[in-house]
């Protein structure tokens, strides 16, 4: 996918802990090819930072609604961001 590079930072909200979401996360920004990162925070929700081109990142916002077979989301938040990404897509612990 081409087009504009974006970077968005995403906070998904529900049952997205003990569910393999990172994971699964992780798994669909590669096929997606995007750089980033994913991680649990304390609230119970996941963070994401996600970069690449501009119809990739919006494919990946969607899909974050999905997620895992077990996720509930009840919430996906989005900001654009200027951080760094990183050249691949990390699972933060």
């Amino acid at each position: 996918m081409q087009g504009e590079h974006r970077i968005v930072r995403a906070r998904v909200s529900g049952t997205v802990q003990g569910v393999s979401y990172r994971v699964w996360t992780r798994g669909e920004a590669m096929r997606l090819g995007l750089t980033g990162w994913v991680r649990n925070e304390r609230d119970g929700s996941v963070a994401a930072l996600i970069a690449g081109a501009d119809a990739a990142v919006t494919a990946m916002i969607e899909r974050l609604w999905q997620g895992p077979r077990g996720a509930l989301v009840s919430k996906v938040e989005i900001e654009e961001a200027a951080d760094d990404a990183p050249m691949d897509f990390r699972i933060i612990v």
